[in-house]
């Protein structure tokens, strides 16, 4: 593909514009398709950048440190190319248990500061009795996603050239047995197109099995809401069973999540969800349950069958595949931007990238 031609990303959530970055930073023709980008999940996560807090193992935690590394240094140059602040915190996250010995088989309780819980009351003021014990990471923290991260890529993206078709819902992938040629889309005024193409990257989140059969991707419903702290009321993320809370620099605090696998893509918020979330409030930090909300919400996590992502390579030539990241979307957006724009300009891979490239393949699923 010459480098006149537009490579098509389909899908303008955060891994969609920030694959769109990276390749655009690096003099490649881009074009982003996006029905509704408010839909993505990036406007809807919580912004954890803890892949220690949450437990993660195996080729999952070794994928999640290498993004992490790269996060301060991706995040940088977005802030600098947009003029936005993206939020980008290292305040720490606290892994509240019940018994020391929950504390000690955690997956990741090697990487952790194990707190009493007199240290734990110093970092959490308010938290709830029940908790005797704890893990800080203060090396995980969190991003603005929400308000700053994913406004700050589109403005980075159109100032690199990136045009963006919004709106437009791309019905199909048009292809040979072998060989990607390009998508049909309908515009916002519902016209149908085909729009040829030899390059395409799939990241269309929990929506990308609709467009690939093939892909095992489905989606996990989850509900969050947004509390009004008093400034400072919470400097670390807490990180419990079910609930966590995220508190932003000013005070604002983001409560996820519940998870809803059988869900689908049904609407709305449900008292069940809401009733969840409160009671998860009220076992973290009781105080917190009279905190004025601000905000209530839902999206859709793209699952695969063991909730790692699909990057790379498809079974169509010309296909790229970056979806799937379940929960983890916002800590992976940096090392999947990286590792798609090397395989998609051929540049050279580490060896320790190009293991997980073979390990996150979609080939994982077809043996």
């Amino acid at each position: 593909m010459s480098a006149t031609e537009n490579l098509q990303i389909l899908g303008g959530g955060l891994i969609g514009l920030a694959i769109a970055h990276e390749l655009a930073r690096n003099g490649r023709n881009v074009e982003v398709f996006s029905r509704r980008r408010s839909e993505a999940a990036g406007f809807v996560a919580a912004g954890m950048l803890a892949p220690h807090a949450e437990g993660l193992s195996n080729n999952l935690l070794r994928l999640s440190q290498l993004s992490l590394q790269r996060i301060p240094t991706w995040v940088h140059t977005i802030e600098e190319e947009s003029g936005i602040d993206c939020g980008l915190r290292n305040c720490g996250v606290v892994v509240p248990f019940l018994t020391d010995c929950a504390r000690d088989a955690y997956p990741t309780v090697q990487f952790g500061t194990t707190l009493n819980r007199i240290e734990l009351e110093r970092e959490v003021p308010g938290i709830a009795s029940r908790w005797e014990t704890a893990l800080l990471f203060t090396q995980d923290g969190q991003i603005d996603n929400r308000r700053r991260l994913m406004r700050a890529l589109e403005k980075a993206c159109v100032g690199l050239g990136v045009h963006f078709q919004e709106g437009v819902e791309v019905l199909e992938l048009i292809h040979d047995n072998t060989t990607f040629q390009g998508i049909r889309i309908r515009t916002a005024e519902g016209e149908e197109q085909k729009i040829p193409g030899k390059e395409a990257v799939l990241c269309s989140g929990a929506w990308s099995k609709q467009l690939f059969q093939e892909l095992p991707i489905f989606p996990v419903k989850g509900q969050m809401l947004s509390l009004q702290g008093p400034k400072e009321a919470l400097k670390r993320v807490i990180f419990g069973p079910g609930t966590y809370l995220v508190p932003r620099e000013d005070g604002l605090i983001v409560v996820g999540a519940t998870s809803e696998p059988d869900a689908g893509f049904s609407e709305g918020l449900t008292p069940f969800g809401q009733r969840q979330l409160k009671k998860g409030i009220n076992d973290l930090l009781p105080a917190a349950t009279n905190w004025p909300h601000m905000e209530r919400w839902w999206g859709y996590r793209p699952s695969t069958p063991d909730e790692n992502p699909l990057l790379g390579n498809s079974s169509l030539r010309g296909l790229w595949l970056a979806t799937g990241h379940y929960r983890n979307g916002v800590l992976l957006a940096a090392i999947t931007a990286d590792l798609l724009h090397k395989c998609i300009c051929e540049l050279p891979l580490t060896h320790e990238e190009n293991e997980l490239l073979i390990t996150f393949s979609a080939r994982r699923f077809q043996q």
